[in-house]
């Protein structure tokens, strides 16, 4: 249920995404309420004042600042949802804030830039170079986060693409870095995507600065490619958590008839997904992208095979929620005779919540490492 955060802007009821029973992590931390002090100790701002908002989790910040009509930039589909739901919560309007996915930037320049720190240290470069255009020397960026996941690389980063910065004092595990932007620094064009050829393949392998593992294949995504079904009957396979999309990419080499659906709560996977598997097959082969909330909006059994290597955190808090979720969702979406193929570290444990869901699981394959199991839905 829904937990009020307390700050001097007001009070205000928040959930997060995805929705569990007897959810016991909070939609905001000790660096968001140390943030929202903060503004609110400044010389009140006027009520045309430009705020942007960056890496928001869950709206905390958008909704709390909602006055403002902020522009929120997140490349979470999840962070934005759970937005909308905590607007409508407190009773605010859905255009109360802009929001923006992370490939897309507003137009004009802002008084405030408001940032949290991402998981993905590429993704805040990325970040903060497409910002630039968009700062003044008047400009105030603070940049907010738990101490753990501000090392010295993010004051580094700052300082190299923004400008000067200083500090505040530690509260409740938080810290704010206050940046003033010089307009003397020379920013280099961003570096991503980046891009590498798949081993043993002539595929050029394209990677937004949020896509896991974005340099080089992984050893979890390895080993499952060595593994992949050819399904030759197969009129649907979807890739659920795609990343890139290699393992769809490789799964239609596998199986030549059927459509391969991408899905991922990342626009920047998504969007890399798209650019990887259209470059493989330049149009010929049938596909769609979807940036959502697993798969909430497909149909009931309309699957034969999903491929699913599913995240075990999201943004830095670690748990399998996300996973027992895409789990529940494609036994819906699958057909009778259908099967589900997952891929995940040898402790983690997936087996038994198939078994629950499926009734049944096998092992394909597993190495020290990892474990391929798959469920089939009977028919």
């Amino acid at each position: 249920m829904p937990v009020r955060l307390s700050v001097a802007q007001g009070e205000f009821e928040l959930d997060r995404l995805p929705k569990r029973p007897r959810e016991l992590l909070r939609a905001w931390d000790a660096a968001d309420e140390y943030l929202l002090d903060t503004l609110a100790e400044q010389p009140k701002l006027p009520d045309a004042a430009r705020v942007l908002i960056v890496n928001d989790s869950f709206g905390a910040l958008a909704v709390a600042l909602s006055a403002f009509r902020p522009y929120a930039i997140s490349d979470s589909y999840l962070s934005q949802q759970a937005t909308r739901l905590n607007l409508a919560a407190n009773g605010l309007p859905e255009y109360s804030v802009s929001l923006l996915n992370s490939l897309e930037m507003p137009e004009g320049v802002f008084d405030w830039v408001l940032i949290k720190v991402p998981k993905t240290l590429a993704l805040l470069e990325d970040e903060l170079i497409r910002l630039r255009p968009h700062l003044t020397a008047s400009t105030r960026v603070i940049v907010a986060g738990m101490i753990k996941t501000l090392p010295s690389s993010v004051w580094k980063l700052l300082e190299r693409l923004v400008g000067p910065t200083t500090t505040s004092l530690a509260r409740k595990k938080a810290r704010l870095i206050f940046a003033s932007p010089d307009a003397a620094l020379a920013v280099p064009p961003s570096p991503y995507p980046v891009c590498y050829r798949l081993e043993n393949t002539e595929y050029l392998i394209s990677n937004h600065a949020n896509v896991f593992s974005r340099d080089s294949l992984d050893i979890g995504t390895r080993f499952f490619l060595q593994h992949l079904p050819s399904r030759q009957d197969a009129c649907d396979i979807i890739d659920l958590g795609c990343g890139n999309g290699l393992v769809g990419l490789m799964a239609a080499e596998r199986s030549p008839a059927a459509t391969v659906h991408f899905v991922d709560e990342s626009f920047m996977a998504v969007a890399s997904a798209r650019d990887n598997f259209q470059r493989a097959f330049g149009g010929q082969r049938e596909s769609t992208f979807r940036v959502g909330d697993g798969l909430m909006e497909v149909e009931s059994a309309s699957v034969d095979l999903i491929l699913c290597n599913p995240p075990f955190h999201q943004q830095n808090t670690v748990g399998d929620q996300i996973a027992v979720n895409l789990f529940k969702q494609s036994r819906r979406v699958l057909r009778k005779g259908g099967e589900l193929w997952v891929i995940g570290n040898r402790h983690l444990d997936y087996r038994s919540y198939l078994d629950r869901l499926f009734g049944a699981h096998s092992v394909v394959a597993s190495n020290s490492k990892f474990v391929i199991v798959k469920s089939s839905l009977a028919d």
